[in-house]
């Protein structure tokens, strides 16, 4: 009796999933995609329908023929690859590839890659699915038509290789907006008050001024006092603006006698998060692992496809890694309360499960991301994961218990302290039961809503015998200056909360999405976040003055919503395609006509004139970023960089010739050369002037990585393999006497210098940071 073919994406799941058929399967790998649409033409027939001419991509038909071949001699074919849309489109290629050879073809979703999951898929074949198919093939077309027809209009205005997508240029836009809100920003001095105060039994405690004449102390953002304005409420608020103010308050609350108004106590409770979905685990991966939303799903891929565990052979240790579903099954709930009950007793498993609400926007086609086994936990295979693997599934791991187990329940108390027209408020909290918190402490996930040190230090343990009336003594008035900050520049795990929150995008293009910006140099990475390039916050300018309409954030969101009526079959695939397109496409018409305007408007006049031809220069931009050009091109070519570096004398002396080293800029940036090339071809890299720590031979030199993320090493590389992330500072530190410093910064601190080995943290004049600061 003949056998029956199984065909997925991966090798590794197929190596997995056939561990579990058996003799009677035949588990083959397509190695993903088989079919493409041409990379050298549109390959999409507007006028017929949009219909899409796929090609076998270029080293897949032997793939093919094999897979052709394989479904002549099976008794059955059954399509097992990914169970979401672009699974489906994978599938549906791979059918039609093959049904001239078998005919009996079945589709079957494998949600997670064990012994039951595959039983339970095998059991419930269907046809594929062409409402899903068609949702896909009309987002591959979407995109298709926005890059192969805005793309090469960014060639004519900015220079040759550039791209606009549909969805990434939309994320740009929100990266270029937060970019523009970052430069607009004018910060305001405010300052805060904190009150030492002492009881009558020499107990003290602080406390932050928070009233003044009944008026409540505020930040004074800027949008958030535009908002009282606007309702006339600013009289009802307060803040002190500068030192002499601070002074000012601080002397008149010296002269009050003070005595407890109120105390307030109340128990509240804190409830576990619920499971992962694709955007959580972003997200939470980027916050604790420091993770990469590309780097997430990769290792995610590999938990879901099967890890090899010794001798039980490769094991899928997760459900699948694209949802935006918080579902579980009824069979895991039941399984990992009863080891919630095992492991951590009755009080840390609440009476029923616990269900929580989808999102509005959550197609809900999986589960959530969670264990496939309770049987694997984190410590009992560690040994058997990678690093990065085993991270990554603790996390899923501990995530999935703790949103089972019963909440987190606070004691908090909350005092104020009165006298005249002052008013102080003092909060402590202790955990009366941590709950959840026993398996995942969720504060790490707020960590970018963090207050200020003072306002940690104020949620301190209270003196337990306090009682209203109670007279204090205040023993000192600390004063502290603040300045506004501006908004935080994204994340990547914040984009995607924000992609998300939007509805723009969906579970599988998230980590897409950002790596394709960096890919482009339209973003670089620095200390995590994303900054916009020049390049860019031009090309965002371009898009948005001329196809706003195309990229405007609520469009694409609907845009979004559309695809999910063809998958669920309430539109067809040319009436969606025919709302987007037909009205793209007249914006497109009339902007390509001003073409040459566009060009005209990017280039920029400058008071240098050109030596060769007398001419005066202008900036234009190239494929090595902005460079000044003589405007009597084609006649004169002359051409130098923006900053005037280039054929400066850098003080150095070639190291071959004896000649004097000048700055060049090249591909790669900014580099030192002989002036005497092309008779000598001596080059060096600009280094930072800070002997190497490690070998003390060579100086660090800035570098980027195959990502384009900075780091700095040291120039004698591959003899010496010193590196940091951060950018050193040539100064060893005053207290552990490290050889070296590092510049850092975050939203709160803003700039300042760590050492790598004491921990120690100081200002720019290397001044210890203090708890206030």
């Amino acid at each position: 009796m003949s056998k029956s073919l199984i065909i997925v994406e991966s090798p590794s799941k197929a190596k997995t999933i056939n561990k579990y058929l058996g003799k009677k399967f035949v588990v083959e790998a397509s190695v993903g995609h088989i079919k493409n649409l041409p990379k050298s033409k549109l390959g999409v027939d507007i006028e017929n329908g949009y219909l899409p001419n796929y090609v076998t991509i270029r080293g897949k038909s032997e793939i093919v023929n094999k897979l052709k071949k394989l479904a002549k001699s099976s008794q059955e074919v059954f399509i097992a690859t990914d169970p979401d849309r672009e699974g489906e489109a994978i599938a549906f290629n791979i059918a039609e590839e093959i049904k001239d050879k078998n005919t009996k073809i079945h589709r079957v979703l494998f949600h997670e890659i064990t012994a039951d999951g595959i039983k339970e898929a095998m059991a419930s074949p269907r046809d594929i699915d062409y409402n899903l198919v068609n949702s896909q093939q009309a987002r591959r077309v979407m995109d298709r038509l926005v890059g192969y027809k805005i793309s090469p209009f960014l060639w004519k205005t900015v220079y040759m290789g550039l791209s606009a997508g549909r969805v990434q240029s939309v994320a740009l836009r929100l990266i270029c907006e937060k970019e523009e809100l970052i430069k607009s920003f004018k910060e305001t001095e405010y300052w805060s008050i904190l009150g030492d105060f002492e009881t009558e039994k020499k107990q003290n405690f602080f406390a932050k001024l928070y009233k003044v004449d009944g008026k409540e102390l505020i930040v004074p953002e800027e949008k958030f006092i535009e908002e009282l304005k606007a309702k006339n409420k600013l009289e009802n608020f307060y803040f002190i603006s500068n030192k002499e103010h601070a002074a000012e308050i601080k002397e008149k609350i010296l002269n009050e006698s003070y005595s407890i108004k109120s105390i307030t106590k109340k128990e509240s409770k804190r409830n576990p998060p619920p499971p992962f979905i694709t955007s959580s685990l972003q997200q939470e991966a980027s916050r604790r692992l420091r993770f990469s939303a590309k780097k997430t799903m990769m290792v995610a891929q590999q938990l879901y496809e099967g890890v090899e565990l010794g001798a039980e052979g490769p094991v899928g240790l997760i459900t699948y890694m694209r949802t935006d579903s918080t579902r579980l099954s009824n069979e895991a709930i039941e399984k990992v309360r009863s080891h919630i009950l095992s492991n951590y007793g009755p009080e840390y498993l609440p009476p029923a499960p616990r269900i929580f609400k989808k999102s509005k926007s959550a197609q809900d086609a999986h589960e959530a991301i969670r264990p496939t086994s309770i049987d694997y936990s984190p410590e009992s295979i560690k040994k058997l994961l990678s690093h990065d693997q085993f991270a990554l599934y603790e996390l899923i791991w501990n995530r999935f218990v703790a949103c089972q187990m019963t909440p987190a329940i606070l004691d908090q108390t909350s005092i104020l302290i009165e006298g005249g027209i002052f008013l102080f408020k003092a909060t402590g909290s202790i955990y009366k039961f941590r709950g959840f918190l026993q398996v995942f402490d969720d504060s790490l996930s707020n960590s970018d809503k963090a207050k200020d040190d003072e306002d940690k230090e104020l949620n301190n343990l209270l003196p337990a015998d306090l009682s209203e009336k109670d007279k204090l003594a205040i023993l000192e008035i600390l004063t502290h200056q603040h300045f506004t900050k501006p908004p935080a520049r994204y994340a990547e795990s914040s984009l995607v909360k924000e992609l998300e929150s939007r509805g723009i995008g969906r579970p599988s293009t998230y980590a897409l999405i950002i790596s394709t910006l960096l890919d482009r140099k339209y973003v670089e990475q620095q200390e995590r976040r994303l900054f916009a390039t020049d390049l860019g916050m031009d090309v965002n300018k371009i898009l948005l003055t001329h196809f706003n309409e195309v990229f405007d954030v609520q469009f694409t969101a609907k845009m979004e919503d559309e695809l999910d009526t063809i998958a669920t079959g309430g539109k067809s695939y040319k009436e969606v395609l025919d709302d987007f397109y037909i009205p793209f496409n007249n914006i497109l018409e009339k902007v390509e006509k001003k073409v040459d305007d566009i060009k005209g408007s990017l280039q920029e006049s400058t008071d240098v004139i050109c030596e060769k031809c007398g001419k005066p220069m202008i900036i234009k931009w190239g494929r090595n970023g902005k460079f000044m050009a003589c405007s009597g091109y084609p006649d004169c070519k002359n051409t130098k960089p923006v900053d005037g570096e280039d054929q400066k004398p850098t003080g150095e002396i070639c190291d071959l010739c004896g000649a004097e080293m000048i700055f060049k800029v090249g591909r790669y940036g900014k580099f030192m050369a002989c002036s005497k090339y092309p008779e000598c071809k001596s080059t060096k890299p600009i280094t930072l002037k800070i002997p190497c720590p490690k070998c003390a031979k060579g100086e660090l030199v800035e570098k980027k990585t195959k990502t384009k993320r900075t780091f700095y090493g040291c120039s004698k590389y591959p003899e010496c393999d010193f590196a940091s992330w951060d950018r050193p500072v040539g100064t060893e530190c005053p207290d552990c006497k490290h050889p070296y410093l590092v510049e850092k910064y975050n939203q709160k601190k803003g700039s300042f210098i760590k050492c790598p080995g004491c921990k120690k943290e100081f200002d720019k004049n290397l001044e210890p940071l203090t708890t206030e600061e």
